[in-house]
């Protein structure tokens, strides 16, 4: 028996817009090749940018041409619109008869389930199984009567070489989506109070625009730091791997979020992290340990502790080497084994 015949049929449904030029590659699609690789039949929508278009695919897609080919749907659930795409596909995944998992992602939800309980608690309790990949929203969606499990996000960790940072240089890099959200003129505001003792300090901040990259520039502007921050638009693996090594400090300034995947990444990369305490950041990385962890939205508190790591090199050297053991848990070996013992508890393994 050839192992795509041993294995279950996987159906991956969410936004999957990174074959796009300028998208972020979705977990999903980083899990979707990951199984591939490991000898899975894998099919997955939608890759459309057009929500409608998205829409259609996902709703065509799930309901004609994987009606025999999938044995389980693993189905994307964000907030705002990416949660009716899950009430979409869920319904017909339900209607088909397939057992289906819920894989919860986004800082949002847990706001999000509280103006919605109702709508909340109708899609998820199709699903054969709930997972999220952190215990912050674990814990909250637990408090609602749900039984979750926790199955981490995956990286590769063969495309993040490491380097212990035993010194730190005022190198700094932000990297995550251009939007309000995600608060990049904290990263802006912390350059401003470091200049002056560090005139040399460089900040480089690349992702995706979603709207909020005029704010940045007009920012950069008021504050005169052209000099110091470098804008380099979408990173890609071979860029990402080209910024992380030439740079020493990540900074997270992030108001809303779960568990993301680019402080893991620094974190394989053996960047010290100085990341605000918000949603589930508390719940993967410990301060003083992993991390150094800042209020929101608090420029002093975030250069003061820039300014610990340059200034203390056996804080810089432990908060890397601390960092990089927590992105192994993340390693595609660990993740793959709570996947499949998933799928042997609903009986598709």
């Amino acid at each position: 028996m050839s192992l795509i015949n041993r294995y279950p049929r996987l159906g991956f449904v969410g936004s999957m817009l990174g074959v796009n030029p300028g998208w972020v590659t979705s977990q999903g699609e980083i899990l979707a090749n990951l199984f591939t690789q490991a000898g899975y039949s894998v099919r997955l929508t939608s890759t459309h940018i057009n929500r409608l278009r998205r829409a259609l695919d996902i709703a065509i897609t799930t309901m004609l041409t994987w009606r025999n080919q999938v044995d389980v749907l693993l189905i994307m659930v964000f907030s705002g619109a990416g949660f009716a795409f899950a009430d979409m596909a869920s319904l017909i995944g339900q209607w088909l008869g397939k057992p289906i998992i819920m894989w919860l992602h986004g800082g949002a939800l847990p706001q999000f389930s509280h103006r919605f309980p109702h709508w909340v608690h109708r899609v998820l309790n199709r699903g054969t199984a709930v997972v999220s990949p952190s215990p912050y929203l674990a814990h909250h969606f637990e408090t609602m009567g749900f039984l979750v499990r926790v199955i981490p996000n995956v990286l590769n960790l063969h495309d993040y070489p490491y380097r212990r940072r035993e010194t730190c240089l005022p190198r700094l890099i932000w990297m995550r989506t251009f939007e309000k959200s995600y608060n990049p003129e904290l990263a802006l505001e912390v350059v401003s109070r470091l200049r002056s003792r560090w005139p040399e300090i460089i900040l480089t901040m690349g992702g995706q625009d979603r709207g909020w990259l005029n704010e940045v520039k007009t920012r950069i502007q008021k504050l005169r730091l052209e000099a110091n921050v470098r804008l380099v638009g979408f990173m890609d693996m071979t860029i990402k791997q080209q910024e992380f090594s030439a740079h020493d400090i990540y900074l997270s300034t992030t108001r809303v979020d779960n568990t993301p995947v680019s402080v893991v990444e620094a974190a394989a990369f053996g960047l010290p992290i100085v990341a605000t305490s918000v949603g589930g950041i508390p719940f993967m990385l410990r301060d003083e340990e992993t991390a150094l962890l800042t209020e929101d939205n608090n420029a002093v508190d975030m250069a003061d502790a820039v300014t610990r790591l340059i200034d203390d090199p056996a804080l810089s050297s432990r908060l890397s080497e601390k960092g990089r053991a927590m992105a192994e848990t993340y390693d595609w070996q660990s993740v793959r084994l709570g996947w499949e013992s998933l799928f042997r508890e609903i009986a598709v393994l």
